[in-house]
């Protein structure tokens, strides 16, 4: 675990539309890159439906006409194939120096992961790895899906939780490129909610890298959007 580090954290109360999530995301980390001795960020929010591709993600697990999506669809700068966001998910977008947390983007993964494995236990659900995939099962079912960037070591993008959220946009895509099960956790723990589960995911945050988080004395605002700049 890294030594207690300072983290400012930013916690919308409304759904933030995925550009500008984007855009605040590489706001934080150029501050990162400008004052490396800076203290690191983490977002946590949710997103009205969309898709997001990563960089190198294949248009064959999308089951309709990228052309004419039935929801907003980005192609951004993380890892991993195509996932679904909607209100009633949990999305972490921890904005960190890797360089203070390992230098290694494959153990990154892992601690994210683990972030939800512990929330997990603390709910007395036996969460899962699976071995070679990315993410977090409970019973067969996907509940946690990860997708990671980083320039010079500071990170971007996260994991998606799916607490209450409605599941049919999933059915449009093959999440995370796999033809696999989604669930959610009010499924197991029935009237569960986000506002009840995001201070415990962001305790488990804190205590996997070492994180002393401070809410924001700022409003982060809107910036560019980085799709419209060609990102």
């Amino acid at each position: 675990m890294a030594t207690k580090g300072s983290a400012i954290l930013y916690q919308p109360s409304a759904p933030v539309p995925f550009p500008r999530a984007w855009a605040w995301q590489r706001l934080l980390q150029a501050r990162l890159l400008d004052d490396p001795g800076g203290p690191e960020a983490v977002l946590l929010l949710q997103h009205p439906p969309c898709y997001t591709l990563g960089r190198g993600a294949s248009l064959a697990h999308l089951r309709f006409d990228p052309a004419s999506p039935p929801l907003p669809l980005h192609r951004i700068d993380r890892g991993g194939e195509v996932t679904h966001h909607a209100p009633g998910q949990l999305v972490l977008y921890p904005v960190l120096d890797l360089q203070r947390h390992g230098a290694d983007l494959h153990l990154y993964l892992r601690g994210l992961e683990q972030v939800v494995l512990d929330l997990l236990a603390e709910l007395g659900l036996p969460g899962e790895r699976r071995q070679g995939l990315t993410g977090v099962w409970l019973e067969g079912r996907k509940v946690a899906a990860l997708g990671v960037g980083a320039r010079r070591w500071i990170s971007q993008h996260g994991l998606a939780l799916n607490v209450d959220c409605d599941l049919k946009g999933f059915g449009a895509i093959a999440p995370c490129g796999l033809d696999l099960p989604v669930g959610r956790l009010v499924d197991w723990r029935p009237g569960l909610g986000c506002a009840a589960l995001a201070p415990r995911l962001l305790a488990h945050l804190a205590a996997r890298f070492g994180l002393e988080l401070r809410p924001a004395a700022e409003r982060l605002e809107d910036g560019e959007d980085p799709e419209a700049a060609g990102g």
